[in-house]
């Protein structure tokens, strides 16, 4: 394993990012084609985090498909949650979405988006596979997992994940030893031959560099997507906010050449396709937080930064706090009376205006291979989802930490169907209206990714929650 690298050393030896906005000339492009839509497949609901005043879609059916492209935005998302299955879950469920897209569309142009993590985790290449089968043919898959709110850089084609001043290549974090998604490379071209098991070689792997990017600008940036082989693989570094904008606009012109692109990104890479200006952070006032009644966090997440702040959460607030033991919710008859307790525990807390936090343990159980431990997962979270299905008193707000379990949360739990982005509550901590299907209707809904943010952002969005900012 290296030792980390500095940050700040590291990026004062780049070349400077481009100067000037040029987020205004990516609107003018999108508005000169007001048919054409970004179609964002969400492997679980954290992909929001860096848009507002965007529709999420939780539904397949072609009818509410033919009518979110029959709106006026540029964009809208489709939740799939497929990183909670297995893959030929996963497969069927992606054939089932571009042919219900197909089908919606009615020959309207749109672009995909296949919205993963930002630390590499997920169905790679098997869900861009089937979409360049499905959808395609495309000129090109770009793999794009820039996200500045979680410190996630791409730099001379290595993947980083920053804590503080230190840069610490993908493959030498936690998250690389993921259960079921883990991986050994940080290079991304050496990870693309790693996940395809060598059908793309690293040697064929293309890649747009931050040189391109800032020193040749938009125009190099088309230049060389419309140059790339068909049917590649192409890499985007990034390491600033304005990398993004300025390569968005050189795909915008490659598109407007008639090229069509296959997108597998981060969140990062649909705020700047949509030139989205930033906008400051939510408040208690912005969402109709702060009067009475308790507010709700469910924990299932179990990579180590969620048992960081979870642990803050518990150590600098008098919140009330339910553990539920994962090898009691593996076991029926436990996990009923596990269920039963948490819910009058929950009801007390919230009717006397008292917020509650309801976590899983946090020593990790694993099964035999990549399928059982999915199962698992979907376990514990069907018990969170259960909790949420059996309140009896309207949070002030619910806070759900954990791709899979704010995925299930919002559509077992709540029957939620479409939502809209209100913006984001904590950098990369989306906040979303439910709608009126749902149990609560138009309550706050903030759906807390496992891995994004400080030791202290679960208490910052409690507190952040609770009063006016």
């Amino acid at each position: 394993m290296s030792a980390p690298l500095s940050k700040s050393a590291v990026f004062a030896a780049l070349p400077p990012p481009q100067a000037g906005d040029v987020k205004p000339l990516i609107r003018a492009l999108l508005a000169a084609r007001p048919e054409h839509k970004l179609v964002v497949l969400d492997d679980d609901p954290t992909g929001t985090q860096t848009v507002h005043e965007v529709p999420v879609l939780t539904t397949l059916e072609v009818e509410a498909l033919r009518t979110e492209f029959a709106q006026l935005g540029s964009c809208f998302y489709i939740l799939t949650n497929s990183r909670s299955l297995v893959a030929a879950d996963a497969k069927a469920l992606n054939q089932e979405i571009a042919a219900n897209l197909r089908a919606a569309a009615g020959g309207k142009p749109f672009t995909v988006v296949s919205r993963s993590d930002s630390t590499l985790r997920g169905h790679f290449p098997l869900e861009t596979d089937v979409l360049a089968e499905e959808l395609g043919p495309f000129d090109a898959t770009l793999i794009i997992p820039y996200f500045e709110a979680g410190g996630r850089y791409t730099i001379n084609d290595v993947h980083y994940v920053a804590e503080g001043d230190k840069l610490t290549p993908a493959a030498e974090t936690p998250f690389a030893k993921d259960a079921v998604f883990g991986y050994t490379h940080s290079n991304l071209r050496e990870w693309v031959e790693e996940k395809t098991q060598g059908r793309v070689t690293s040697s064929e792997v293309a890649s747009v560099s931050l040189e391109t990017i800032r020193v040749g600008g938009a125009d190099a940036v088309a230049e060389q997507l419309m140059n790339l082989a068909k049917g590649s693989v192409c890499i985007v570094n990034a390491a600033a906010l304005s990398d993004m904008d300025v390569f968005a606009l050189g795909l915008l012109q490659a598109e407007k050449g008639g090229r069509r692109y296959l997108l597998r990104s981060a969140a990062q890479i649909v705020a700047a396709r949509l030139g989205l200006e930033t906008r400051p952070l939510l408040t208690a006032d912005d969402l109709n937080t702060k009067g009475t009644g308790g507010g709700l966090i469910v924990v299932g997440s179990y990579v180590p930064k969620t048992t960081e702040q979870l642990t803050h959460l518990l150590d600098n607030t008098r919140i009330d706090r339910i553990e539920l033991p994962v090898p009691a919710l593996l076991d029926e008859t436990r996990r009923s009376k596990g269920i039963a307790h948490a819910m009058r525990t929950i009801h007390d807390a919230m009717r006397a205006s008292r917020d509650v936090v309801v976590f899983t343990s946090r020593a990790l159980i694993t099964g035999d291979d990549a399928a059982s431990n999915l199962r698992i997962g979907n376990s514990v979270s069907a018990a969170l989802v259960e909790i949420v299905q059996r309140l009896e008193v309207r949070p002030r707000y619910l806070i759900a930490k954990g791709g899979i379990t704010s995925s299930d949360v919002a559509t077992k739990g709540l029957g939620l169907k479409r939502g809209i982005v209100a913006g984001q509550i904590l950098p990369g901590v989306p906040t979303w209206r439910v709608g009126d299907e749902t149990r609560f209707p138009g309550m706050a809904y903030i759906v807390f990714p496992g891995n994004v943010g400080g030791p202290t952002a679960l208490t910052d969005a409690v507190q952040r929650l609770s009063r006016a900012d």
